[in-house]
């Protein structure tokens, strides 16, 4: 598999099979995501990888606090900016809705919504889970370093025929993911990545995720027509 096809097979996936993920073959990927570009080359990204009674264990006890709601939560820091504008909001909102309706969810069927959501908190049922933080003291540029990373990892994980979906909501059980993951307390806890096959079955797999227009955020300049 070429770049390109990786780019262009890569989704968030949300259902995976049970099918076990070979750990030579991730620690070969995870190696070969250092060469990944950071300013300075600072490389600011750390991880915990789980699997098997650890990954079941934090699994169990956020499940737990799910019923709290909000009141058992623990965010690290805001998803989404507040208040997010078009045309930003109408794409974050408008991926969540295809989804919902590719499952068969109706807009007024909270409780089915709530009950999918929660699938985040089992990884989607991905054999692996990848648990990212950097120290407190670096800043956007150094987030935006940890960012070409993950692209990184999650093109080679095409490559090597597995799939992936980062997951910002574990930072909303922060607390639970730094004790399970060993997240040393003067480092700030970013996202999950859940590693694992693709159920090719599953609709939550298979649904559109249209992309803007690239003339809507590139401008060309000095280029001869």
């Amino acid at each position: 598999m070429n770049v390109t096809e990786s780019v262009k097979t890569r989704r968030s996936i949300r259902a995976f099979t049970d099918q076990p993920v070979d750990m030579a073959t991730l620690k070969t990927i995870l190696e070969t995501a250092q060469f990944s570009p950071s300013g300075g080359n600072v490389q600011p990204w750390s991880a915990s990888v789980l699997t098997g009674e650890p990954l079941r264990q934090l699994i169990d006890v956020v499940a737990a606090k799910l019923p709290e709601g909000p009141a058992g939560q623990s965010p690290e820091y805001d998803i989404y900016p507040k208040n997010l504008p078009e045309p930003y909001r109408s794409r974050r909102y408008g991926v969540g809705e295809a989804l919902y309706e590719s499952i068969g969810i109706p807009r007024e069927d909270k409780m089915a919504r709530m009950m999918q959501m929660a699938q985040n908190f089992r990884a989607f049922e991905a054999p692996v889970c990848m648990f990212v933080h950097t120290p407190q003291f670096m800043g956007p540029p150094q987030w935006s370093d940890i960012g070409m990373w993950l692209q990184t990892i999650m093109l080679l994980l095409r490559e090597a025929g597995l799939d992936s979906c980062a997951q910002e909501a574990w930072s909303l059980y922060g607390a639970e993911v730094r004790e399970a993951a060993d997240i040393p307390e003067d480092h700030v806890f970013f996202c999950g990545m859940a590693i694992g096959y693709r159920d090719p079955a599953a609709p939550a797999n298979g649904f559109s995720v249209p992309r803007a227009p690239v003339q809507e955020s590139i401008t060309y300049m000095g280029f001869a027509d």
